[in-house]
């Protein structure tokens, strides 16, 4: 017991550890209210620490543990750590391009530019220049989607859905809405169309199966109460085997011969033709609307590789009921999301540029004898620090994430790590506490790193993560 006491004794008080240089440095970075914080937490866990130890002696602090200076330290990286940002960039070493949990697409250079001059300024939101009048900040992007999808009118939201809940509201509310059972999915965040449609104001009705559904079944609901089809694509579950399905431009001719509207959802937004880069089919905004849907909606931040926003393009006239819509400002996007899309859309006027600049596409065309030479590197690097017998190179998957092409496997090289002296567990949780993080995949105690979605400039900082991992 009076060894208790003594080191209880021991314990410096907040005010001299506060007077500790470290520590009145940290003062002039940090507020003192966070400094001071610091200080009290790692006094009260020392303390919690030697109370402990009256009934487990090997909890008790070794000599010099309770020396101000080190105490002060232990306090600094806690106040470092309380004063930085909880929402910070990390490595994604997993393979998933768009990884949900991480944020999803990563932006362009472009976009990032436009983003941050925006930002850091005032700016012509909702100004027009020409006639010195005030204006509407969908003007910025409105014929740069149109263009790019060949529709009529645009109009961007807070995310997609959003744009599927205010379509309906706007045009549909309090009439049927007729979807294929087949398309009643649940996304993230557990999405589901029957519920957004409640909640919209439309009455779903549902026609045809699970797996198939024909065009009659359509037309044997349409009566006086009926607005319109609503066609979902299925982005995240692919169906197969004994299957039918209405292809837009039949349901869109059938819309038409009842005086209906065509609703599209997209999910993902894709206007590049994937098949071109041995990915499977996926329909395109364009395609949807040549087809004769009348109005699409789709996402930003997924295969379109911009920010998150819903996005609803189609016929003029809908899109200006959805505008007068008193939802329409609640679910508006604001001037971050206006710069970064609009510098995103742009990139897509070439699609070279489209593949090349844009994160997103640039993973999903990734050369695999690029990646295999990057692998390599990676794995030589690795070997310096746990030993060349401890690292290999497998073949393996990337997956394309965020409830897109959930088919779609593209073949990638892997930088697999077998843990030395450490649990493989605890390696993955340093890495993730590691500054910047990193996250990666763990699988049967093997520790693995795809280069696919870690970027070239990122590589560096890597290595000096795991190698920070492995000291001690």
């Amino acid at each position: 017991m009076d060894n208790i006491n003594a080191l209880l004794r021991e314990l410096p008080a907040v005010d001299r550890l506060l007077r500790e240089p470290l520590l009145e440095e940290l003062q002039l970075k940090f507020p003192r209210k966070v400094v001071l914080q610091a200080v009290q937490e790692t006094i009260d866990s020392y303390r919690s620490r030697i109370t402990s130890g009256s009934s487990d002696l090997s909890e008790l602090p070794q000599a010099g543990e309770l020396h101000p200076a080190n105490l002060a330290c232990e306090a600094a990286a806690l106040a470092e750590k309380k004063a930085g940002l909880n929402l910070k960039p990390l490595i994604n070493a997993t393979g998933i391009i768009i990884h949900t949990n991480l944020g999803r697409a990563p932006l362009s250079k472009q976009a990032v530019e436009a983003l941050t001059g925006v930002a850091a300024n005032y700016n012509n939101l909702e100004l027009s220049l020409e006639t010195g009048k005030r204006g509407s900040r969908q003007e910025h992007l409105e014929s740069l989607i149109c263009e790019i999808s060949g529709a009529e009118a645009a109009v961007v939201l807070n995310n997609n859905a959003a744009a599927v809940f205010i379509a309906l509201n706007a045009l549909a509310g309090g009439l049927e809405v007729v979807v294929s059972r087949g398309q009643l999915v649940e996304i993230g965040g557990s999405f589901r169309i029957p519920e957004i449609m409640a909640a919209s104001g439309a009455k779903l009705v549902e026609v045809g199966t699970t797996n198939k559904t024909y065009l009659r079944d359509y037309e044997a609901v349409v009566n006086d109460n009926t607005a319109a089809f609503l066609k979902v694509h299925s982005s995240n579950y692919h169906m197969v085997g004994f299957t039918a399905g209405v292809e837009t431009a039949g349901l869109a001719e059938l819309a038409r011969k009842h005086n209906l509207l065509l609703i599209e959802d997209l999910g993902s937004g894709v206007f590049l033709d994937l098949e071109k880069y041995g990915l499977p089919h996926e329909p395109r905004v364009q395609d949807s609307i040549s087809a004769g849907a009348d109005l699409v909606t789709f996402s930003g931040d997924k295969m379109l590789g911009g920010p998150q926003c819903g996005i609803i393009v189609g016929r003029e006239d809908l899109v200006a009921r959805i505008r007068k819509n008193q939802l329409a400002r609640a679910l508006r996007v604001d001037k971050f999301t206006i710069a970064a899309l609009e510098a995103t859309m742009r990139l897509y006027l070439d699609e070279e540029k489209a593949i090349t600049e844009i994160p997103v596409w640039r993973m999903l065309a990734a050369d695999p004898a690029l990646l295999e030479m990057r692998a390599k590197v990676l794995a030589t690097r690795f070997s310096e620090i746990v030993g060349f017998e401890n690292v290999s190179i497998l073949e393996g998957i990337s997956k394309v994430g965020g409830g897109a092409l959930p088919t779609a496997e593209l073949p990638t090289y892997l930088v697999a790590l077998k843990p030395v002296n450490h649990g493989a567990e605890e390696i993955v949780k340093k890495l993730r506490l590691n500054d910047p993080p990193v996250i990666l995949r763990l699988q049967h105690d093997m520790l693995l790193f795809d280069p696919r979605t870690v970027f070239e400039d990122q590589e560096d900082i890597l290595v000096q993560a795991l190698e920070m991992a492995y000291r001690d």
